[in-house]
C-alpha cells in the first residue's frame, strides 16, 4: 500500500498549495484596517432591480426595508421583474410603490433571463439610466443604513460593490445553519480580506450593486449560465475589473431547510461552477499566468476542491479494493479514508469556530444553537462530496425555492434610524 501512501500525500501537497492561501485571509482583518476616504460622499441615483417568482409572502418586507432606509428615498427607484409569476406577487409590489414588469417565459427560465429583460425595459423606459443599479433576491432584508453604507463606498470609485451576507433563518436546523455560517465566513475571511488586500472579491448570488459604466459595458443582463452570480464576477475579473466590498452593508437572506431542496440548489451551483469553468477556464488561466492573483483565486473557488477530495476517495476506496483481491489489509484504505476525513472535518471545525466567534453578534439564534452548529458544519460541508460529484453526470436546471421566513417570524425590525 505505499502506492496508496504516495497519493495521499500528493494529495494533501496539491490541497496545500490550492487552498493554503485562505488561511493566510484569517488574520487579515485583524492587522489590517480601511484607511478613510477622503472623497466626498454624495446621493447617487440607484435602480434596484428584484426578480421575483411567486414571492408575495416575502417581497413585502424587502420594499418595506427599502423605503425605511436611511438614505434619501428620491434617490432609490425600485423596480420588480415578476417572473413567470401564478401569485400576486406583481401586485403587492406595485401596491407598495415598485414599478412592476412581468415576464412569461417557460423557455427561458431563471434569474439571468429575468434580469436581462427586466434591464432592458429600463433601457427602454429609463434611457438616461441610472448612477448605479443594486441587484437584491425577493427574500432579502436590508438594515436600514444598507443603501447609506454601500453608497460611501461605491463614492470611493468602485465599479462593482458586494455586501455582508447574513441570514434570517441560521437557527432553523443544522442545513439552514451551515448555509448560514459559509456565506459569514465567505463575508468576513474571503471577501474582506481580498478587500484590505486590494484584490478583487465574489459576488455571492444577492446584494450587489454595479455602476452604470458597468451597465453599459455588459449591455442587457448576458449572464445564463446555472450560477449568473459567479459568472458575472468571472466575466468582470477576467477583464480587469476588481470587485469591492463593504462590510457595514448588511441583508439577511433565507436559506433552505429541508436536504431536499438543498440538494436540488447545491446540485445548480455544482453544475453552474463546471459550466463557468468551461466558459471562462481559458481566460482564467491565462490571467493566472499573467500573474493575477484574482483569476488564481477565482479558479481556486470554482474547482480543485471537489476534483482532489473525489479523486482521493474513489482512489483510496479502488486502491482498497484491488489490495483485497490479492491479499492486503483493505483496512488500510479505510484508515486512510477516515483519517483524510478527521482531517477535513478538523479544518472545517476550526474555520467555523473563528466565524461564529468573531461574528457572534450577528448571529440570529440561541447562544446553544450558535455552539451546536459549529459542530454539525463540518458535516453540511460534507454533503458537498456527492452533490458534486452527481453534477458531473446529472443534467440540472433552475427551478425556484419558496420563501417563507418573514421579517415577524426572523424578528428583524425595519425602522430607520
Amino acid at each position: 500500500m505505499n502506492t496508496l501512501r504516495i497519493i495521499n500525500i500528493v494529495i494533501g501537497i496539491l490541497f496545500t498549495i490550492c487552498y493554503a492561501y485562505q488561511f493566510f485571509y484569517i488574520p487579515i482583518p485583524w492587522l489590517f484596517k480601511k484607511k478613510p476616504s477622503d472623497k466626498p460622499v454624495v446621493p447617487h441615483d440607484f435602480a434596484v432591480l428584484i426578480c421575483a417568482r411567486n414571492e408575495r409572502t416575502v417581497i413585502g418586507d424587502l420594499i418595506e426595508s427599502l423605503k425605511h432606509q436611511t438614505y434619501p428615498q428620491d434617490k432609490l427607484h425600485i423596480f420588480v421583474m415578476a417572473d413567470n409569476c401564478t401569485d400576486d406577487t406583481a401586485a403587492i409590489a406595485e401596491s407598495l410603490g415598485a414599478r412592476v414588469y412581468t415576464r412569461f417565459d417557460k423557455t427561458h427560465v431563471g434569474k439571468g433571463y429575468a434580469l436581462e429583460v427586466l434591464m432592458s425595459c429600463l433601457k427602454r423606459d429609463y434611457p438616461a439610466g441610472f448612477d448605479g443599479y443594486f441587484v437584491f433576491d425577493a427574500d432579502n432584508i436590508l438594515e436600514p443604513d444598507y443603501i447609506e453604507q454601500m453608497n460611501k463606498t461605491f463614492c470611493e470609485g468602485h465599479d462593482i460593490i458586494t455586501s455582508y451576507r447574513n441570514s434570517k433563518n441560521y437557527g432553523d436546523n443544522w442545513i439552514s445553519a451551515g448555509y448560514a455560517l459559509w456565506f459569514l465566513r465567505e463575508s468576513r475571511y474571503l471577501n474582506l480580506p481580498r478587500y484590505l488586500l486590494k484584490s478583487s472579491c465574489a459576488v455571492s448570488g444577492t446584494g450587489f450593486l454595479f455602476s452604470r459604466e458597468v451597465a453599459r459595458d455588459i449591455g442587457y443582463w448576458p449572464y445564463h449560465l446555472l450560477t449568473e452570480d459567479i459568472e458575472f464576477s468571472i466575466s468582470q475579473i477576467t477583464q480587469g475589473r476588481k470587485i469591492a466590498f463593504c462590510k457595514d452593508a448588511m441583508l439577511y437572506d433565507e436559506q433552505p431547510t429541508s436536504f431536499r431542496q438543498s440538494f436540488r440548489q447545491r446540485m445548480r451551483w455544482s453544475k453552474g461552477f463546471l459550466q463557468v469553468f468551461r466558459a471562462y477556464g481559458a481566460k482564467l488561466l491565462s490571467g493566472m499566468f499573467r500573474g493575477s492573483f484574482p483569476c488564481f483565486d477565482m479558479t481556486m473557488t470554482i474547482m480543485p476542491a471537489f476534483f482532489l477530495s473525489t479523486a482521493s476517495i474513489i482512489l483510496n476506496i479502488t486502491l482498497g479494493i484491488w489490495g483485497a483481491s490479492i491479499g492486503d489489509d483493505v483496512m488500510i484504505a479505510f484508515r486512510s479514508i477516515g483519517g483524510m476525513l478527521l482531517q477535513m472535518y478538523s479544518l472545517l471545525f476550526i474555520v467555523g469556530v473563528i466565524t461564529t466567534i468573531t461574528e457572534w453578534k450577528n448571529i440570529q439564534t440561541t447562544p446553544v444553537k450558535k455552539i451546536l452548529y459549529t459542530f454539525t458544519f463540518p458535516l453540511f460541508m460534507f454533503t458537498y462530496i456527492p452533490i458534486s460529484f452527481a453534477a458531473l453526470f446529472v443534467n440540472t436546471s433552475w427551478k425556484p425555492i419558496a420563501h417563507t421566513v418573514t421579517a415577524q417570524k426572523a424578528g428583524l425590525k425595519m425602522q430607520s434610524h
